[in-house]
């Protein structure tokens, strides 16, 4: 219960021990335009495009920034937490001129004060993140590419804890590129990025002027294994991974999205109930949180890592810790695909009462 890996479905870990065949065999290649199409799907989006890299949900994000980025690029990021850093660092990396408008941990990128940046400069990427995990805060993705549409920059989106968990519209939202990763909402273990680029994302890519920095990230090379009738060889892909995201994404789709967005949520506002009871104030204002990661106070006197350790070892619950600035200020708790279920918030619940009266 901690902000990822999630707990794994039985489906899911029989698809991983499924006999591994080879990555270009005929079976693995249906497997993977499968995976593509139920993507398409769970990501709100018509892009060809569209697949799992190989790499956690971190290779997503540098996917996205090393094709897209070229020295000297101007980028935006908008951060308030961790992963908003991490963008910066990453495009840094890349000779991009990065410039961040930084909001404080724990609330919400402002659209106003974005409308004032966007005004004095411009900028080819503007990137920001979902559902920041350090913060449990969901930032306002639709009203920021209502912004970011008419300055002409591509629109970049981190949706590693979101997607499939609360609402992920990529199209409506006007995003260009987007990544995820596989280990959290989606209940499938670490080891896949799901990723889509628009065709603007695309023409972008095409009109380089140098080559793309990372040879094993280069989607002008993977794109000829995931697309076409005839399959280029690139890499080795993870094929029982892979095997298992389509396991994982048929589960979604087959409880049905609105259901599984649902669920979430009564499970958010079971553990909201029961902490207020004992006591302990979510972090994050209301309109403003997370189903699927709760940002909680810790209580006035306890021992932050005594506590989550005493939970792990005596009930086998893990919970994360702060990140950052936040660190020893808040727990972080995580609800997500398969953890998401009522009798894991009672467990914790009865356990945290517990720990906290000792």
């Amino acid at each position: 219960m901690g902000p990822g890996p999630s707990c794994v479905y039985d489906e899911v870990y029989a698809a991983l021990a499924e006999p591994t065949i080879g990555h270009l065999d005929p079976l693995f290649i249906r497997i993977m335009d499968a995976v593509k199409e139920d993507l398409k799907a769970i990501i709100g989006t018509s892009n060809r495009l569209t697949m799992p890299m190989s790499g956690t949900g971190s290779s997503g994000m540098e996917t996205c920034f090393v094709n897209l980025v070229e020295h000297g690029d101007k980028v935006l990021v908008l951060t308030n937490g961790v992963f908003g850093k991490r963008m910066e660092d990453v495009a840094g990396r890349l000779g991009a001129q990065v410039d961040s408008l930084q909001f404080e941990w724990g609330t919400p990128v402002v659209p106003a004060l974005a409308a004032e940046k966007l005004k004095g400069e411009k900028y080819g990427i503007v990137a920001v993140v979902h559902a920041e995990t350090s913060t449990g805060v969901r930032n306002p993705v639709r009203e920021i590419g209502d912004l970011v549409r008419p300055t002409g920059a591509l629109y970049l989106v981190d949706c590693v804890t979101s997607l499939g968990g609360i609402p992920v519209r990529m199209d409506e939202w006007g995003a260009d590129a987007l990544y995820s990763g596989t280990q959290k909402c989606l209940s499938c273990p670490p080891g896949l990025a799901p990723l889509s680029f628009s065709d603007r994302a695309l023409a972008k890519l095409k009109a380089r002027k140098s080559k793309v920095p990372n040879w094993y990230l280069d989607l002008t090379m993977i794109m000829n294994y995931w697309e076409g009738n005839t399959r280029a060889y690139h890499h080795t892909a993870p094929v029982n991974m892979i095997y298992a995201l389509y396991a994982a994404v048929r589960r979604f789709l087959d409880e049905g999205e609105d259901k599984v967005h649902a669920r979430h949520r009564a499970a958010h506002e079971q553990l909201v109930a029961g902490l207020d009871k004992l006591g302990i104030p979510m972090y994050v204002e209301e309109e403003f949180r997370l189903p699927m990661l709760n940002a909680v106070g810790i209580p006035e006197g306890a021992d932050d890592a005594g506590v989550r350790s005493r939970l792990l070892k005596e009930f086998a619950v893990e919970i994360g810790n702060g990140l950052g600035p936040l660190a020893g200020k808040i727990w972080r708790i995580g609800l997500m695909g398969h953890t998401a279920r009522p009798e894991n918030v009672d467990t914790l619940l009865k356990a945290l009462t517990v720990c906290l009266k000792r």
